[in-house]
């Protein structure tokens, strides 16, 4: 079984505040430990841009990310980048660490991104990093969330049309078990009443079928 990191692995340790409208970051160098303050704009542009400046600042060494986040833009983003590890942590964990070692307790003493820092300093082997090293496997993460995110896109949108149907047009969703197909879509496109679907001749309605590869007379 494969140790859990510790800091000798990483070049510095780093905690992201993250926000809608930008992130702060605090940064602790290895061989420092006097904290380094940076914000950047909450974009997929302005993240790929920061870890491209750690890479160039730590070349051919890995650093250390905790946020509180295990998915979203932020972490898509910095997932593609071999030399970031990235570390989950709970929110409440931040929160109560905050609330332990200052004396008011507020979100904003100290910051949020210093306190992951620090609990990376003091508690890594406590917490688990959320990518593995071998990019094959985070290409492979990658390319399964986003297929997940496809069949749900595709689940979503098959039941508003299913739920829309059922208010004006109930017996199409009788007459195709599968409603997630080009044969429904493009029938419902072009017979998009009850009323049309009637007035389509016989051999029209064979002729639709059989271009769609079905051929069941009933």
């Amino acid at each position: 079984m494969k140790a859990r990191p510790s800091q000798s692995d990483f070049a510095a340790l780093i905690g992201i505040d993250w926000a809608d409208k930008k992130h702060d970051i605090c940064e602790i160098a290895a061989n420092s430990d006097t904290p380094l303050y940076k914000v950047i704009k909450a974009s997929p542009k302005s993240v790929i841009e920061w870890a491209q400046e750690l890479r160039a600042k730590y070349p051919g060494e890995k650093v250390a990310v905790a946020c509180e986040l295990k998915k979203g833009p932020l972490v898509y983003a910095l997932e593609k980048f071999e030399h970031i590890v990235l570390f989950p942590l709970n929110p409440s964990t931040v929160a109560n660490y905050r609330k332990t070692f200052t004396f008011s307790g507020a979100k904003g003493d100290p910051s949020d991104a210093l306190v992951q820092a620090e609990l990376l300093q003091s508690h890594m082997d406590k917490f688990k990093p959320l990518f593995a090293d071998e990019p094959q496997v985070r290409a492979l993460g990658q390319l399964t969330e986003y297929r997940r995110s496809i069949v749900q896109t595709k689940v979503d949108f098959s039941n508003k049309i299913t739920s829309t149907l059922k208010n004006y047009y109930p017996q199409v969703l009788e007459w195709f078990q599968d409603k997630d197909t080009v044969i429904f879509c493009d029938f419902i496109s072009r017979w998009p009443s009850l009323q049309s679907a009637k007035k389509a001749r016989k051999t029209t309605l064979q002729k639709f079928f059989n271009e769609h590869n079905s051929r069941y007379p009933d």
